[in-house]
């Protein structure tokens, strides 16, 4: 079960929600382009502070909410000057405590966030930029978080939760600490319907289809697929393929692939 204990506010901020529509999946034409998508509970989107970019700025904590969009809670900040952001909550997070971005020095605490340059090798981050000034896209869910390993030649390597090692420009910003709500990882759902309420429609294999819905699809009742290997809906080669792109940008900066079979 999920610890709801620290939680403080039960309705978001509303200057800092926004209106999340349902797609159901479809484009504008109305046709599925996504699959396994429709209903969903309501819910409104929570408006969270990647970037960190109001710098030198000390901010309390003055509340830790649930954010049904992620896995991990939120954090309401109220800076000196009254403005309030959302930011992802780290593990020793409470209310009552400062937290600061810096561009000048290290500071110490989880929830800082400061230039990878700052802070010393060894320490655990959250919420890391791959891109200076872009924001934060690196360990953001429920209990992740990165380890820094080295720093040469403005370059952090780096050893993300997936155990991939690559290499990030020593000035984009990282927040100190693991992700909060780790126990996220022992969630069992229990029942169908509450996919249903994520907005998950059920999912059936390929040979449980028609030949015109699957290329699995056909024959009377459960057959072997009939093909030299698993495709998937579209035709295209599954399992086992890498499907990263050969000449992407930034596959130069990754020093040791993640482990798993899927590319």
């Amino acid at each position: 079960m999920l610890d709801f204990s620290k939680l403080t506010k039960k309705r978001p901020e509303k200057k800092l929600r926004r209106i999340l529509k349902k797609t159901g999946g479809r484009n504008a034409q109305g046709k599925i382009t996504v699959r396994h998508i429709g209903g969903r509970q309501k819910r409104f989107y929570r408006v969270v502070d990647f970037k960190r970019d109001k710098y030198e700025i000390e901010a309390s904590v003055i509340a830790i909410e649930y954010d049904p969009n992620r896995t991990a809670n939120i954090a309401l900040l109220e800076y000196e000057d009254k403005e309030k952001r959302y930011i992802l909550a780290p593990e020793n997070l409470n209310v009552g405590d400062k937290v600061i971005s810096s561009r000048k020095v290290f500071r110490a605490g989880d929830g800082n966030a400061m230039q990878l340059k700052l802070i010393p090798s060894g320490m655990m981050v959250h919420n890391i930029e791959l891109e200076s000034g872009r924001g934060g896209v690196i360990a953001r869910s429920a209990g992740m978080y990165a380890m820094i390993q080295s720093m040469e030649g403005g370059k952090a390597q780096l050893k993300l939760p997936s155990g991939e090692i690559r290499i990030v420009p020593d000035n984009c910003t990282a927040t100190l600490g693991a992700m909060g709500n780790a126990v996220y990882r022992n969630v069992r759902l229990g029942k169908a319907g509450r996919m249903r309420h994520r907005g998950v429609r059920p999912t059936v294999t390929g040979k449980s289809m028609n030949p015109v819905d699957h290329p699995h699809g056909g024959g009377e009742g459960h057959q072997p697929i009939g093909l030299k290997g698993p495709k998937n809906v579209y035709g295209k080669k599954a399992y086992g393929v890498k499907t990263r792109k050969k000449h992407k940008r930034h596959s130069h900066l990754i020093i040791k692939r993640r482990k798993s079979k899927r590319q």
